[in-house]
């Protein structure tokens, strides 16, 4: 099939997009983790020091209070504790549990899994090659302004995907 309009293109991405939501979401299931629980906390493993709450809600694009709720299931699975920041005492950082530690592995291997799953059609020349494309997709800023890239999101090809 000839893909020559991009919103064919655009419209493909979009519904691998869903499918691959879907799939880690099953598979993060048994972990007790939202497909949101586990961006949010993936957040917090890559991140060198503790995360303030308005530092994670700026990684995920969402406002400081839907964090909120987020962090508020974390925290009731045992996953990551907030402390008072020594510095700031009106902030909040987020400290990874022993229990978050431990899940993380977990996490990563559900999502290694599910992403498997979608590619295995392909042979390791054709994801290389899509791992390439996609990357030169990640490096363009968009025609409105610049995304992802212009942001410095880590994209395929990047250590945490």
């Amino acid at each position: 099939m000839a893909y020559e309009d991009p919103i064919q293109l655009a419209d493909l991405l979009q519904r691998l997009m869903r499918r691959l939501r879907r799939a880690q979401a099953q598979r993060l299931a048994p972990l007790g983790l939202t497909p949101a629980q586990e961006r949010a906390l993936r957040m917090i493993t890559r991140s060198e020091e503790p995360l303030r709450m308005t530092e994670l809600a700026d990684q995920l694009g969402i406002v400081p209070r839907s964090v909120t709720t987020v962090v508020d299931a974390l925290e009731q699975a045992g996953l990551v504790r907030r402390e008072i920041d020594p510095r700031n005492r009106r902030a909040i950082r987020l400290h990874l549990t022993d229990r978050g530690l431990a899940v993380r592995d977990d996490m990563r291997e559900a999502r290694r899994r599910a992403a498997e799953d979608l590619f295995a059609p392909l042979t390791a020349g054709d994801r290389e090659a899509l791992g390439e494309l996609l990357g030169q997709l990640d490096q363009e800023p968009a025609a409105t302004g610049g995304d992802g890239a212009a942001r410095g999101r880590s994209g395929p090809g990047r250590p945490g995907r």
